[in-house]
């Protein structure tokens, strides 16, 4: 099957326009004529990523988000992202991002049956009506609980759903908590989104020091479960789906790795 071939059926689900302006996806690195028999699915190209691929001969790597994000005037293997390209075009292997209009037509509803919401709403909406099934679609998701746990009780729920050893806390861990906010991947700018639509607790990652007890003293709980500590489901998803609609291609999922310790 085709690269370009294969590039259709994604867009056939996420569509590059749901993805923000400033985002980089779609096809980065190598050729669409490209024939490929084995996928790779990961979140990063890291060089253990893409060492990895290269070892179990992939043809294609599609992640989540993009290695190239800013204009690049020169690649060479003087810096690492020059050096992943050429290695990559070394291997002939092509190279597709997929990361805010995943996040809008694919994340936001994952994350929150990950938490099991029940009539959950869109927190941040940035397409009134998506070119897929015509509904609006955006960023998070939001909705109350069935009945209020603790702030702690729920921490180690987010542990639960999403394999995960620990999670950073600002707030009481015994405030009550009824409606959760759910936003995927960085989340400091989704925190006055959370408040606006009444959110106990923010679910998100990537929280620095002030604007987590800045949202304490709006009101605002946050659980910062990790920006890989939730996206990791990226991985499982779009395999699934590239196997549900690609049967005569190889399917790889990389391992999951949390990229770095708590020691």
């Amino acid at each position: 099957m085709l690269c370009k071939e294969i590039i259709q059926v994604i867009e056939q689900a996420y569509p590059k326009s749901c993805a923000m302006q400033w985002d980089n996806v779609g096809l980065l690195v190598g050729r669409k004529e490209k024939e490929v028999e084995r996928i790779y699915v990961a979140l990063d190209l890291t060089d253990e990523v893409l060492e990895d691929a290269v070892e179990k001969r992939a043809d294609m790597i599609v992640t989540h988000h993009p290695l190239i994000f800013t204009a690049m005037k020169k690649i060479t293997d003087e810096d690492f992202i020059g050096r992943r390209i050429v290695k990559m075009i070394q291997n002939d292997i092509s190279y597709y991002a997929m990361h805010t209009n995943y996040d809008v037509m694919g994340m936001s509803d994952l994350a929150g049956e990950c938490l099991e919401l029940i009539d959950s709403h869109i927190l941040d909406i940035t397409c009134e009506e998506n070119p897929v099934d015509h509904t609006p679609k955006g960023i998070g998701k939001i909705a109350d609980l069935v009945k209020p746990v603790t702030l702690g009780e729920y921490c180690e729920y987010v542990k639960e759903k999403f394999g995960l050893s620990y999670v950073k806390v600002f707030g009481d861990l015994n405030a009550d908590v009824r409606r959760v906010a759910i936003s995927p991947g960085s989340g400091k700018s989704m925190i006055d989104a959370a408040i606006l639509s009444g959110g106990d607790v923010l679910v998100t990652g990537d929280i620095d020091h002030h604007s987590g007890i800045d949202a304490v003293a709006k009101g605002l709980s946050i659980i910062d479960a990790g920006h890989y500590g939730i996206e990791h489901i990226f991985i499982r998803d779009l395999a699934g789906y590239l196997r549900s609609n690609i049967h005569s291609i190889e399917i790889i999922e990389t391992e999951e790795h949390h990229p770095f310790q708590i020691v």
